[in-house]
């Protein structure tokens, strides 16, 4: 078993550096920093328009809340005074972010269509209509998870006079919005490998990349959290610009992983004949 993983994620490795990988991950970091701040603008006047207020802090919490630390610093606070100044009603503006928030999404389209060895019939429209339909449903479903991670835990804990141990028993705010957020992640990553693509393919066959997206995701966060803390001369390179270009290398290796995850499903499935 553990010689067949290691076999396949030899074999996408190989075709991960023949199919310019890194050339792919780079344009996929740079089309998600573009898409970022459009997305967030996006939600934000969305909860706007039904709330009558913008929680920036739950925008920018599901957005970059499993971001180390040290990484998001420089993105969160240039993203926090963006939308503190310039959100806060569904703008004409505002409506034209969703269409740069878009290429985010079809970069991942095309890097998971190149993976997977096929061929996307859809004309031009389709595939930025299904974009589009993605940021709007992203958007919806951030804001409904941010309201019932709030909703819930105080709906539990409003019946600790009837049933004590209730408290003592469920998860505490913090540990219930990092269930929802990671459950999110999840299901976000499930949504680009199974509907972005021009062809459909089974649940079998687009989970295990998933699964190693995501184990490799908190492996490389970890590495690269000790390597700024130990080892990095960013800030004598860069100066100031030593924040901006750590998330730079971030979301590099996010996207990197990414890319690895759908080759290995693209290599799974060739071994399979699908």
């Amino acid at each position: 078993m553990m010689r067949t993983f290691f076999s396949i994620l030899l074999e996408a490795l190989a075709h991960f550096d023949r199919k310019g990988g890194m050339v792919c991950s780079s344009h996929l970091a740079l089309s998600f920093i573009l898409a970022l701040f459009p997305f967030c603008i996006f939600a934000l006047s969305l909860a706007a328009v039904f709330s009558g207020e913008a929680d920036v802090d739950m925008v920018i919490g599901f957005m970059l809340g499993y971001w180390p630390p040290e990484i998001v610093g420089p993105i969160e606070s240039e993203l926090r005074a963006v939308l503190q100044s310039g959100a806060g009603s569904l703008t004409l503006g505002a409506l034209l972010s969703v269409v740069f928030a878009t290429n985010g999404v079809d970069a991942i389209r095309v890097v998971v269509t190149e993976a997977y060895r096929d061929i996307d019939p859809r004309p031009f429209w389709k595939t930025r209509i299904l974009a589009l339909v993605f940021v709007v449903v992203g958007t919806v479903l951030i804001l409904a998870t941010g309201v019932l991670s709030v909703a819930i835990p105080f709906a539990l804990h409003y019946f600790d006079d009837v049933v004590p141990w209730l408290n003592q028993s469920i998860l505490s705010n913090d540990q219930f919005r990092s269930l929802i957020t990671v459950t999110l992640m999840l299901f976000f990553l499930y949504a680009c490998h199974r509907w972005l693509p021009g062809v459909k393919h089974r649940f079998r066959d687009v989970a295990p990349g998933v699964l190693l997206t995501v184990v490799f995701w908190v492996i490389a966060s970890r590495v690269l959290v000790f390597y700024l803390s130990n080892f990095s001369t960013y800030s004598v390179t860069y100066a100031g610009l030593a924040g901006i270009i750590t998330a730079l290398v971030y979301l590099y290796m996010m996207s990197a992983i990414f890319v690895l995850g759908a080759e290995f499903n693209g290599r799974l499935m060739a071994r399979r004949g699908v």
